[in-house]
């Protein structure tokens, strides 16, 4: 980060703590409890009560609240969120490529133009409790009283789940091993890391199941390789994938090959075992095949244990909602991530009636990705405000498909700036709403890359911020 990067991160910083200062968990609209319930026999603080509290100003957190206010500026909305800026992890990896005219402060933003603009509460502070019996939420600045409850926590890290590491070694991996899916300082500690590489092989890993942004890691490591190719550093980009499973493979594949010739290389089925930051080693046991085939005609594996150097290492762990969604006690799906039953088509939880959820924690079959969850918040909004005024809603994805409700674009190209990108439908299936994805190929080139999308991925970006930040 140079001088004037840190100047800019410091300066939004200023400015969204000064929103929280501001209106704290109270604002014009927000009703304060009465005198009686602010203290429970030296118990924690009640700040106020408002119709609707948003968990997470996030990507679907922040375009609730906003719609909501769009909607109907009179409705009483607190957002509470513990980070005091927001940072954009879709398109950072661009940075990561050193792209022309990106850099870290590219994807930070501040809390105070849409607050001031909407004109709802901001409290920053840290969820610590839920009691949906009493419809509060218990944070470190006091307890906010609620109606409607809606929650886009985002996601969090299963390291303990998957590797069994104590806590002062998960510690000392995020901080030599980062795996920047969470906004915030784990993206600067991964800049930091490739700016001091030498030579040497930098490592990403894929973890199995349902994770934040699918297409990331591929993204990221074509990025890197950018970066690399530039700086002429030698040593590859080595992808060790839990699963064969590649979003966007085919068009990932051919940029790799077609414009990194070797520098890139994936390698299936691979099994992370253990991280040695001090030797810069990482274990993993990968299943390959024999040559051999069983009864069925499925080919026969063997397990081959691996212990790979390298330079760099971007370890992304099984990914796992949010810890707020288990202190509301809604029920979840009972694998790994915890994905939060829904109500059908719509946004509200299958177990609670006055609580929502948005964004990568919802059990809809919806991809995780910032469009997905601006749509998610849109139609949450319009489905809430619907039951404040009285009045019956259906969403639009149960009436009708909705075509390309998601759009995300992967940046795989510098010089020229080339990228891919894929396009979601969404659509009711009686149970849950689901995504088809299509990955289209330039009509002139017939490549799945083109400059015209790297174009486009840009203007997405501007058009969403502009969005989400008035």
């Amino acid at each position: 980060m140079n001088r004037r990067d840190a100047l800019k991160v410091g300066a939004v910083g200023v400015a969204a703590v000064a929103a929280t200062s501001l209106t704290g968990c109270g604002g014009a609209s927000a009703k304060p409890a009465a005198p009686a319930a602010a203290c429970h026999g030296g118990g924690p603080k009640v700040l106020g009560k408002h119709t609707v509290v948003v968990i997470g100003a996030g990507f679907g957190g922040l375009t609730v609240a906003n719609n909501l206010k769009r909607i109907d500026s009179n409705f009483d909305v607190c957002v509470i969120e513990k980070n005091d800026t927001f940072m954009s992890c879709p398109v950072s990896n661009t940075y990561l490529g050193r792209l022309e005219g990106m850099n870290l402060g590219t994807f930070i933003h501040d809390y105070a133009q849409p607050v001031e603009k909407y004109g709802y509460a901001f409290l920053h502070a840290e969820v610590k409790a839920i009691d949906r019996a009493k419809k509060e939420v218990h944070t470190t600045k006091g307890i906010v009283q609620y109606d409607i409850l809606v929650m886009s926590p985002g996601i969090d890290y299963n390291y303990e789940g998957q590797f069994g590491w104590d806590a002062k070694k998960i510690a000392h991996i995020k901080r030599t091993a980062p795996a920047a899916l969470i906004p915030g300082s784990e993206h600067v500690v991964l800049d930091r890391l490739m700016t001091n590489l030498e030579d040497g092989d930098v490592i990403i890993t894929v973890p199995a199941g349902k994770y934040r942004c699918p297409p990331a890691p591929f993204e990221r490591a074509s990025m890197i390789a950018a970066y690399m190719k530039k700086e002429d550093l030698g040593g590859k980009v080595i992808i060790l994938n839990e699963t064969n499973k590649i979003a966007k493979g085919a068009a990932f594949k051919e940029s790799w090959k077609e414009i990194f010739g070797d520098k890139v290389e994936h390698h299936d089925f691979c099994k992370i075992v253990d991280v040695d930051p001090a030797k810069k080693t990482i274990k993993y046991i990968q299943k390959v095949p024999t040559g051999e085939k069983d009864k069925d005609g499925e080919p026969i594996m063997k397990e081959v244990h691996h212990e790979r150097p390298y330079g760099m290492l971007n370890l992304i762990p099984h990914n796992k909602a949010n810890p707020v969604v288990a202190m509301s006690g809604v029920e979840t799906t009972k694998d790994g991530f915890g994905k939060v039953l829904m109500n059908g088509c719509s946004f509200r939880t299958k177990t609670d009636e006055n609580i929502y959820a948005v964004g990568d924690v919802i059990g809809h079959g919806l991809p995780p990705s910032g469009q997905s969850a601006n749509w998610a918040g849109k139609q949450c909004a319009l489905e809430i405000a619907h039951r404040l005024h009285g009045k019956p809603y259906t969403l639009e994805v149960e009436k009708t498909p909705v075509s390309a409700g998601n759009v995300c674009y992967s940046m795989v190209g510098d010089n020229p700036e080339e990228a891919i990108m894929v396009t979601h439908d969404f659509s009711y299936n009686g149970t849950t709403i689901v995504g088809k994805g299509n990955v289209p190929k330039d009509a002139a080139t017939g490549k799945f890359r083109s400059t015209s999308t790297a174009k486009a991925l840009h203007d997405w970006y501007r058009g969403i911020m502009g969005d989400l930040f008035a």
